[in-house]
């Protein structure tokens, strides 16, 4: 009788658990990267260790290199005037949808062991704006081809930010001079 009650209480356990898992943010059906590439502004983003030097005019500039791979270029103003500039890689681990990228700043003599997660939850159709996540929602960023996005636009951003699951208040507007 012991055994039944351990068996259902680790059952009902492995129940409670799955249900109470959240979702993962769902991407968008489709990136075309030939409109994806180029530069990107930061509006806005939820503060992250290897950001945290950046003060102002944050953007991200993609293009395609030869192998396939993005090149990556993230350029930032830091307080003292400094400009801080990171160069890395994103591969797509996602092919049929080219929505899910894998991203790494750090090389040792080519080896590159660190990888973040880079997943493209929310794009306007023209590519005027896009919405990066995390599987895991510990990062994101509210991108836009223009320095600022007009309040309609802000309003539909972060709809599509709580429909996934996002906090809304974990984000902070970045300055675009």
């Amino acid at each position: 009788m012991k055994k039944l009650i351990v068996m259902f209480l680790i059952l009902a356990m492995q129940i409670f658990a799955q249900n109470n898992k959240v979702a993962e943010p769902k991407v968008v059906d489709s990136v075309n990267l030939e409109k994806y590439i180029g530069t990107w502004y930061e509006i806005a983003k939820i503060p992250n260790r290897f950001q945290s030097d950046c003060a102002k005019n944050t953007t991200a500039t993609y293009s395609i290199n030869s192998d396939g791979t993005l090149k990556v270029v993230n350029k930032c103003i830091e307080d003292d005037g400094e400009i801080d500039e990171a160069e890395g890689v994103a591969i797509i681990t996602d092919t049929l949808s080219n929505a899910k990228l894998e991203v790494s700043f750090v090389s040792f003599l080519g080896w590159r062991p660190f990888w973040g997660a880079y997943w493209v939850i929310g794009l306007d159709e023209n590519y005027e704006w896009a919405i990066v996540g995390h599987p895991e929602r510990k990062y994101g960023w509210i991108l836009s081809r223009t320095k600022s996005i007009d309040d309609e636009t802000e309003s539909k951003i972060f709809a599509i930010l709580e429909k996934q699951g996002y906090e809304l208040n974990k984000f902070e507007m970045s300055l675009q001079e």
